[in-house]
């Protein structure tokens, strides 16, 4: 299987290449005009078709090297290093992203998927579609260049060949490990679409915003991939790490993070472009942007330029990498300098007080986050290439930036929405902002009843400062959205005889993408209220004999047993808690320690019990090597749930989005022509 792997993977190479070059000739035949014994439109058609049958050959590489996983072929280096025998069906598939040569196959394999469907609705629009395959052909060279010349998944062991492989790392034996490094990978690659086209439409100086229509689906659904595959991170931190908390401002966690703020301002500004005409150079950039952050990340993550416990060990790709993002950026600028005149803006701003207004400031918040993580991430790398000191950029510094910025794009997810296109009057803003105005004072008045204070021990505490605000500013976006919902159902009520509930899902159903975008700001809202409950976590550590006992919160934990266990993969050690509440005996939580047996490395097993109000997080530590009795750790986190509830909310919302909205022939079948009354300007507008 290594032969044919090897074999596939040159040839999937070869059919980029011609791709590329083929696709190339014929752009340019087109351009000129010229004459030639083959049309450019069959010598397009070619080079379409070679980038078809090149996903072929890439997935019968991923096959051979799932299928030699599975075979225990541990003449395959790559194999020896990521399974071993005893690893479950499910980790053995895993094996495929675990280590730096995989997981570049699976980044060429996941390329060539979306390209191969790409190619599939080329008809569209033929011509921005060739642009756009060309484009992503070289995309495709580069990996799987690295991936035949510098990163072989299909390199043979030399000598005696083992009886069992090393096994996978600890880590990565975690059901949602399972999911979370291909949800964030076609995030990562499914933003070369929208990249291929901008670059594509500017390069062939295409004429109106249509490029953003036909790039619309591509670029949310990325979205949505890269955003679910950031809080499964998040989640698999939580429960596996031990440490009783879910970010940590990791390198890798911000490599994931920087492209989502740009793809997230992308989304919001281009809606400037359809409607406007305006910020035309901006969204190119921001997209543009996005791509090269998206190869930084994976830079990061396969080359081991820094220290997480996501990456992987030191590695010669980084040149690779660098080299590449050095082209891009050169075709980038230089297609943008050769074309800038392309990008005039249509209209400007003809008011600071408005929803124009409100996306530009959106925008430059999250470039100003963007920037922030991004210095805070490469600081180290920067600082030992200086001074010869690798200096450690830690969650202090971007704690004491980040919240403030992130805050003040919540203030702005409420007010957007309540802001007119163009321009607005005082009267509108006072009507618009009263009841908002409302929920945020009596939300701070309510939290500091319940002692939600800005202070703590008599001194103040920015923790507990900035947890109030987020509670406030959450009620008043929330209260924000809602009376947006309400206006227009209520129009449509009054319109068609229907009740709240059934005019507000029609209000829905003729903007999806705008109502859509609603719900995703409310599982936003929802998310920074469980975040915001992290000032308020506590956490106690003891050794229990049995039928010791411990106290965390409103909870009383009892050792009624520890023990061990074993099977072919690993041996464990656990300890048996009863938990009790109000004296009453309520649940048994089981925490537990593993050790695997082929690297003899450790893994934490955390016990979790949430409600919507706190999780009690349970670790078991070890046991004393002098007494042999379990150390517990336990942690009270508040709101935790409503991270987890969000981040459905804001799925949900994404496929509102994405689901078209009703025509108005469409509409008016679905409302009848008894009652009609002229449309309220709330139903008027756009997203």
């Amino acid at each position: 299987m290594a032969t044919f792997g090897s074999f596939a993977l040159l040839i999937a190479l070869a059919l980029a290449a011609y791709n590329l070059l083929a696709g190339a000739i014929a752009l340019r035949m087109l351009a000129t005009g010229g004459q030639a014994r083959i049309s450019p439109e069959r010598l397009a058609d070619t080079a379409r078709r070679a980038g078809m049958a090149g996903f072929v050959a890439i997935t019968a590489a991923a096959f051979a090297l799932v299928w030699s996983v599975f075979q225990n072929d541990f003449s395959i280096t790559y194999i020896l290093e990521h399974s071993n025998r005893a690893l479950p069906a499910p980790y053995k598939f895993a094996a495929l992203w675990s280590g730096q040569e995989g997981s570049l196959l699976l980044w060429a394999w996941l390329l060539g998927t979306y390209g191969f469907i790409l190619r599939l609705t080329h008809k569209t629009d033929v011509k921005l579609y060739a642009y756009a395959g060309t484009i992503l052909a070289g995309v495709q060279v580069f990996f799987l260049a690295v991936v035949n010349f510098a990163a072989p998944p299909f390199a043979l062991m030399r000598g005696a060949i083992p009886q069992d492989g090393n096994g996978l790392n600890p880590l990565l034996q975690y059901p949602e490990m399972v999911i979370h490094p291909p949800m964030l990978y076609l995030g990562y690659v499914g933003f070369t679409i929208p990249f291929a086209f901008a670059l594509g439409a500017l390069m062939m100086r295409y004429p109106g915003e249509n490029w953003i229509k036909i790039t619309r689906v591509w670029t949310m659904v990325t979205w949505l991939f890269l955003t679910f595959g950031i809080f499964l991170g998040m989640h698999w931190a939580y429960a596996v790490l031990g440490w009783g908390g879910y970010w940590g401002w990791d390198p890798v966690e911000n490599a994931s993070f920087m492209p989502w703020l740009t793809g997230t301002a992308f989304l919001h500004s281009v809606m400037m472009q359809e409607k406007k005409g305006m910020m035309k150079s901006w969204n190119v950039w921001l997209i543009f942007s996005t791509f090269l952050l998206t190869l930084l990340g994976t830079l990061l993550t396969r080359a081991g330029l820094v220290s997480s416990v996501h990456a992987f060990a030191q590695s010669s790709i980084g040149t690779w990498f660098v080299i590449f993002m050095g082209i891009v950026l050169g075709v980038c600028i230089f297609t943008y300098i050769l074309q800038r005149s392309h990008l005039k803006a249509e209209h400007h701003l003809e008011s600071v007080v408005s929803r124009e207004v409100s996306f530009l400031f959106n925008n430059l918040v999250l470039l100003v986050a963007c920037f922030v993580i991004l210095w805070g991430t490469l600081f180290p790398i920067l600082s030992e290439y200086v001074v010869g000191n690798k200096v450690t950029v830690g969650a202090p510094f971007y704690n004491r930036v980040a919240i403030p910025i992130g805050l003040f794009l919540l203030f702005l997810t409420g007010v957007g929405p309540l802001l007119p296109w163009r321009s607005t009057s005082l009267r509108s803003i006072r009507r618009n902002f009263v009841l908002p105005s409302i929920a945020l004072f009596a939300t701070i008045l309510v939290c500091l009843a319940v002692g939600v204070r800005p202070w703590k021990n008599g001194e103040f505490d920015s923790g507990n400062f900035y947890a109030l605000v987020a509670f406030a500013l959450c009620a008043s976006v929330l209260c924000a959205i809602l009376s947006e919902f309400l206006r227009g159902a209520g129009v449509i009520s009054r319109q068609t005889g229907r009740n709240v509930l059934s005019a507000t899902y029609l209000l829905t159903r003729r903007n999806t993408r705008r109502y859509g975008g609603y719900i995703i700001h409310i599982g936003v809202v929802i998310v920074v209220v469980g975040l915001a409950g992290a000032a308020f976590n506590r956490n106690t550590e003891r050794e229990l004999a049995l039928h010791d006992k411990m106290d965390v919160g409103p909870y009383t934990l009892e050792c009624v047993g520890f023990t061990q266990d074993s099977n072919l993969n690993y041996n464990s050690e656990y300890a048996l808690l009863d938990v009790y509440r109000g004296g009453k005996k309520q649940f048994q939580m089981t925490p537990e320690k593993r050790v695997y047996l082929v690297s003899g490395q450790p893994q934490t097993m955390v016990a979790i019990h949430s409600v919507p109000s706190w999780d009690l997080y349970v670790v078991y530590e070890g046991t004393n090597p002098d007494t042999g009795q379990p150390i517990i750790k336990a942690f009270l986190n508040p709101l935790v749930s409503w991270i987890w509830a969000g981040v459905v909310l804001i799925v949900f919302g994404t496929g509102i989005a994405l689901v078209p909205s009703l025509t108005p022939a469409t509409a008016s079948l679905r409302i009848p022509a008894a009652r009609t009354v002229p449309a309220e300007p709330a139903l008027k507008g756009g997203d």
